[in-house]
């Protein structure tokens, strides 16, 4: 029997060759963004010592940044992710990390997040993001599409008295007072809705005459992407329960190359109407169905129209919600703002690598 040699640590080098030459996805992502550019956002925002006073210095928040990429990518806990870092050469190549260095555990993932959390450092990253894209070319044209999506959360088990409070809008340690354990697990922020759904056809042809509507408990993430390149330019994370169309002032600009403006009937209401308007936007926004009466062809035919392009948006939901499986595991709207924010930058990394990966990536400049 031919005894087979068993590799050493010298063959790492050679074994990270064959990685690459097999397609190491994340090889790709190092090269088509410059992390370098979020340092400076990541040191302001977290104000880390020079180290004066001892201590152990912390990790470099370039690659603690990285990680909770990694973990949007992958919808994974803190725990598979230090398992993970410590599993995947593939994975420590991309954060920095030597084979014999010390690796983040579970705990200081956790604590990082939370730091970038409490001092709203999320916010400038996605907009430092947004800077990058824009040196490279990626200017903000084709017009904005407008929508939000359901980001579900586990479901809290409260009695009528605990929601009432909750909703008038008690804390959970207020709440349980004599219950610090419940109320560290209880998140009082997230909120119910209804998302209605088209009812499919039955087995006969026909169609039943409601649709169907699916309670949702959770938070929601409303977006705005250009329709030239597809990134999310602008976001806001709130409970489900907001008002889609109240968000539509929050993140439309008015930086876009075009003025239009597409959305669902969701956001018509004479109030951004008049705001579009007064922004020199121009509405693409669909046109309401006409109370008791059927809707008149001509309006049918332009909602279908702007249907088309709005329909670009539901690629982005696609990629965040069922590809990457975004679900709020965290506690409170901060947090659950955090995840959606970390989630939007993931996606908008992810189209810039699809766009260079073209093969004429240089974007259109008017």
């Amino acid at each position: 029997m031919k005894r087979v040699k068993q590799g050493g640590l010298f063959d790492m080098p050679e074994h990270l060759k064959r990685i690459s030459k097999n397609g190491d996805p994340l090889e790709v992502l190092a090269s088509a963004v410059d992390f370098e550019v979020f340092r400076p956002v990541l040191e302001d925002a977290l104000g880390y010592s020079d180290g004066a006073k001892g201590g152990r210095p912390p990790y470099v928040p370039v690659a603690m940044f990285k990680i909770l990429l990694l973990q949007a990518q992958n919808d994974l806990s803190d725990a598979r992710t230090e398992f993970l870092i410590k599993d995947r050469l593939s994975w420590l190549r991309f954060l920095g990390f030597g084979l014999n260095e010390p690796t983040p555990d579970e705990n200081t993932i956790r604590h990082f997040r939370n730091r970038l959390t409490a001092v709203g450092a999320i916010k400038p990253l996605f907009d430092q993001l947004d800077a990058y894209l824009r040196s490279l070319g990626y200017l903000p044209m084709g017009g904005q599409i407008v929508d939000a999506t359901l980001v579900q959360a586990p479901r809290q088990r409260m009695t009528q008295e605990e929601k009432d409070a909750a909703k008038a809008g008690k804390t959970a340690a207020q709440i349980w007072l004599d219950e610090p354990a419940k109320a560290a697990q209880k998140d009082t922020q997230a909120r119910w809705t209804v998302k209605f759904t088209k009812a499919k056809e039955r087995p006969d042809g026909t169609k039943p005459p409601v649709d169907i509507a699916i309670p949702t408990f959770g938070y929601k993430d409303h977006i705005a992407i250009d329709g030239r390149h597809g990134f999310i330019r602008s976001y806001e994370a709130t409970p489900a329960n907001a008002h889609d169309g109240a968000m539509l002032r929050e993140i439309v600009s008015t930086d876009n190359l075009s003025s239009e403006v597409y959305a669902d009937t969701a956001y018509r209401s004479k109030t951004n109407e008049a705001w579009l308007k007064d922004k020199a936007l121009t509405s693409r926004i669909h046109q309401k169905k006409p109370q008791g009466k059927p809707m008149p062809s001509n309006i049918a035919r332009a909602n279908a129209k702007k249907s088309i392009i709005r329909a670009r948006v539901e690629h982005v939901f696609a990629v965040i919600k069922h590809k990457r499986g975004l679900f709020i595991r965290t506690i409170g709207l901060a947090r659950a703002r955090t995840k959606i924010g970390i989630a939007n930058i993931a996606y908008n990394m992810a189209r810039l690598v699809t766009l260079q990966a073209r093969p004429n990536p240089r974007p259109a400049t008017g």
